[in-house]
């Protein structure tokens, strides 16, 4: 007797649900994943324009110029200083709370929401970095000038709206802001002193 032998298919895959559960899995990892901000200095950078600009002649009294050398030694006008020392003598530069003749004049100008107020809207923090300092120096002091004035600002919303910088309207906030306008300039040597 001849036995025959069926032929068995192999079944098929069913991939019908594949296309949804990638799908899921894909939604899943977005999800899931932490997406990192980034980190920097938030600068204003001047419009591009190609017009020559033309520097224009400031008071020494309104400059306040901050050199780090090549071995990362910290000057404030010319006398050394340290990192620590940073954030007050820019609170005290831009603030001139006694109208020294030695600091930034006073202006009387009209900030909506804080009235006619006297301000030092001249001012400029030079920081005059030579190309061989540590990144490490250099953001030290930028934090260091950022924290004065944002301690700056928080301080007058404090005594003008009884609420922190912070908690204060973006309004507010731009008042604030006008008041103690963040300006500074920042210029790169060459080792040994030598302008780039």
């Amino acid at each position: 007797m001849i036995i025959k032998r069926r032929r068995r298919k192999v079944p098929g895959l069913n991939t019908a649900s594949i296309a949804d559960i990638s799908f899921t899995l894909l939604i899943l990892f977005l999800v899931v994943t932490s997406m990192d901000e980034d980190k920097g200095l938030t600068r204003h950078l001047p419009p591009v324009n190609n017009e020559v600009q033309t520097p224009t002649e400031m008071l020494d009294r309104n400059v306040m110029r901050m050199e780090i050398a090549a071995d990362n030694h910290l000057t404030i006008n010319g006398k050394p200083a340290d990192i620590s020392q940073v954030r007050s003598q820019v609170m005290r530069f831009v603030d001139n709370p006694d109208n020294s003749p030695l600091l930034p004049e006073k202006h009387l100008i009209e900030i909506y929401g804080l009235g006619r107020c006297a301000v030092t809207d001249g001012h400029v923090i030079q920081i005059v970095a030579d190309r061989d300092a540590s990144y490490d120096t250099y953001f030290q002091v930028q934090n260091e000038i950022v924290a004065a004035y944002i301690q700056l600002r928080d301080r007058l919303a404090r005594s003008r709206f009884h609420q922190s910088y912070a908690t204060c309207s973006e309004e507010q906030r731009m008042a604030l802001r006008e008041y103690y306008p963040q300006r500074v300039a920042e210029e790169y040597t060459e080792g040994k002193g030598g302008e780039s």
